[in-house]
């Protein structure tokens, strides 16, 4: 039997590679409004705007950050993609299903792939129960291990994640904080899923703790081919970890790139004060720092026109009444900004 033709070849290689490049998780006009309630008779006085029109993806295998200052709205756009709250609207596509249309056993079904590591690993592990349960909890629920090999399957999860075959009979009081996170890693791995919302994952941990849970999370993606969603304030963090970087500001996406064009040569001026904000790595080197007025409005009586303008140095007066939308001020980068707007 002959051999296909070189360009045949070529072509079947770079449809694998679209394949495998093809984005897992696609988010269209994301929106979450939680309701104001005054009066005896609890009625709606106004909306918060939490997540305010959000559209990203992430290809598989890579990893997209959100940063932004507090009260930005990533910890709830992480939460709405798992869908642990409901969207006011839009649409979230997982590896093409439609996440938003799913009824309970649909979600049931489908969460095993989607994972959530916490920010506190000492409150997301319940005291009264050993490593080997919290574990085995997982594989009970979503049905993955038979009942006598799940004693099994745990220990190679906690081998994989840096623990020691004993830790399973162990109490989470009996970990330290990094442990804990390890801990909290197999259990989301349990699942064996393939995109794991990672909400801050290293924010509560000692700084020498912290790149040890950032290589393991890296090298686990490049084992088990991993995406995530990585949400975090930390700069030299999201650096680190990031293919993608997604900056929001008042529940909106404000820019969106790489991650070394978004450092190399940041658009919009809230990425570039965010930028500055960050410490200097060398003592005694000079930090252009750019100052913002103010302090972030409320998500429920945003500002007119451009969120950002009562805050932006470089406001012009097409900012304070017209709104501003993403769009690509070059190719595979694109901001909200009227005054850095093609055209």
């Amino acid at each position: 039997m002959s051999s296909p033709p070189a360009d045949l070849k070529s072509q079947i290689s770079n449809l694998k590679s679209e394949i495998s490049n093809a984005d897992l998780l696609i988010v269209r006009n994301l929106v979450k409004h939680f309701p104001v309630r005054k009066g005896v008779f609890s009625r709606v006085s106004g909306q918060v705007r939490a997540v305010d029109g959000v559209s990203f993806s992430i290809p598989r295998g890579k990893t997209l950050s959100l940063v932004g200052e507090s009260g930005s709205g990533k910890t709830t756009t992480g939460r709405l993609v798992l869908r642990l709250i409901e969207a006011t609207s839009g649409a979230i596509e997982f590896d093409g299903t439609d996440v938003t249309a799913l009824d309970r056993t649909g979600l049931r079904t489908l969460r095993k792939r989607m994972q959530l590591i916490f920010q506190d690993p000492y409150g997301s592990l319940n005291p009264r129960m050993t490593v080997y349960s919290v574990l085995a909890e997982v594989f009970a629920t979503h049905g993955i291990a038979a009942w006598n090999a799940r004693r099994d399957k745990a220990i190679t999860l906690l081998d994989l994640v840096g623990l020691s075959e004993e830790a399973a009979d162990r109490y989470p009081h009996e970990f330290s904080g990094g442990q804990r996170q390890r801990i909290g890693i197999a259990r989301a791995l349990a699942a064996e899923p393939d995109l794991i919302v990672a909400d801050e994952p290293v924010s509560a941990l000692d700084v020498s703790i912290q790149a040890q849970i950032l290589n393991l999370m890296a090298e686990l993606q490049q084992k088990l081919g991993l995406t995530y969603l990585f949400i975090g304030h930390n700069l030299n963090v999201v650096r680190h970890v990031s293919d993608y970087v997604a900056v929001m500001y008042l529940g909106r996406i404000v820019e969106t790139g790489p991650v070394d064009a978004i450092f190399a040569s940041p658009i919009h001026p809230y990425t570039r004060a965010l930028l500055s904000a960050a410490p200097v790595p060398i003592p005694g080197q000079a930090s252009s720092r750019l100052i913002l007025q103010g302090d972030m409005p409320s998500p429920l009586h945003p500002p007119s026109g451009c969120h950002f303008h009562p805050r932006c140095p470089e406001c012009i007066s097409v900012c304070r009444t017209k709104d501003t939308r993403l769009v690509e001020i070059v190719p595979g980068r694109a901001a909200a900004c009227h005054v850095h707007a093609p055209g």
